[in-house]
């Protein structure tokens, strides 16, 4: 009996043991389902976030309203205004007393050459012929030419436009058909540039000194001839003397045009696309030769041709040149 009882209880124990090692056994199987388990919440996740990024890449190629932006307007180019805006009448250039020594026998002859454009061309003539019958007479002609050129967005400054029609005009005055012994020099304390062209010209057996001083003041260029001959045997004029009375009267029409300028009744409005131009300097550059061709140059019957006008005109109110100082 007793050992009947042992025997069953080995055999319990023995039951027991090994349900225990399965128990044992069976652990790292639910250990391995839990990890399994544990890893699918992980790879939902990250399913769930490679969606979100693929929807934020759709919906940003769709720009939102408040980024649509309008191009902006380039801005117009603003163009400043020339120093000048007015020219003086040509034949109210010169005083009196300058008259009667450079033309002394046609102080009243001055008249224009070609149709003036307000404020834009304008020139004019005297001659003087000194009549001693038998013993020859003195000729003189005198001719002033002035042009005005304002700043515009097309053509640029008044000043570079007029420096360019400056250098034309000397041109011109050296490449005049028939001129002998031509030379030429610059002008100085007279404008921002000067130069003079001097030359011989035969007519009907005479010679004629002839003189050109071409002037840039600012943006306005003056166009000053002035020759002289002596007829039916009259002595041929000085050119030295010639040329000094030239120079004296191209720096008065250079005055003339600072007169008209002067003051409120001598700036006008700016034209288009310029804006109100500072005032001009007080003090002048030295003048400079010119080499640069084109262009024509002032009247004279021995001159350079009649000046042309420019491409682009300028209001302003005109102001007449005082005759006396």
């Amino acid at each position: 009996m007793q050992r009947a009882a042992e025997s069953g209880h080995r055999q319990q124990q023995s039951r027991t043991a090994r349900g225990t090692g399965v128990a044992r056994a069976g652990r790292p199987g639910r250990a391995r389902v839990l990890v399994g388990t544990a890893v699918v919440p992980v790879m939902l996740v990250a399913v769930g976030c490679s969606s979100d990024s693929g929807s934020g890449d759709a919906s940003g190629d769709k720009p939102s309203a408040g980024a649509t932006s309008t191009p902006t307007k380039s801005a117009t180019p603003q163009v400043v205004a020339a120093a000048y805006a007015v020219l003086p009448d040509a034949c109210e250039v010169f005083t009196s007393k300058s008259l009667k020594s450079l033309v002394p026998q046609g102080t009243k002859s001055g008249k224009a050459i070609n149709t003036a454009e307000e404020n834009v061309t304008g020139d004019c003539r005297w001659t003087s012929l000194d009549n001693n019958g038998v013993d020859g007479s003195q000729y003189r002609w005198l001719s002033v030419s002035l042009h005005l050129l304002a700043s515009d967005a097309a053509n640029g400054p008044g000043e570079d436009r007029a420096h360019e029609a400056f250098e034309s005009k000397v041109t011109a005055a050296k490449a005049v058909k028939g001129a002998k012994n031509v030379k030429t020099e610059p002008v100085t304390g007279t404008g921002d540039e000067a130069t003079a062209v001097r030359y011989d010209l035969k007519k009907d057996g005479d010679t004629f000194k002839q003189q050109t001083i071409v002037v840039r003041t600012e943006n306005v260029v003056v166009t000053l001839d002035y020759n002289g001959a002596g007829l039916a045997g009259d002595k041929t004029p000085d050119p030295a003397g010639l040329l000094k009375s030239a120079k004296s009267a191209a720096k008065e029409v250079v005055e003339a045009v600072e007169d008209a300028n002067d003051g409120d009744g001598g700036k006008s409005s700016p034209s288009a696309g310029a804006s109100k131009s500072p005032s001009k300097s007080a003090s002048k550059s030295p003048s400079k030769g010119a080499t640069k061709a084109a262009g024509s140059g002032s009247g004279s019957d021995l001159g350079t041709g009649s000046d042309s006008g420019s491409k682009t005109s300028t209001s302003g109110s005109s102001s007449t040149r005082k005759t006396s100082r």
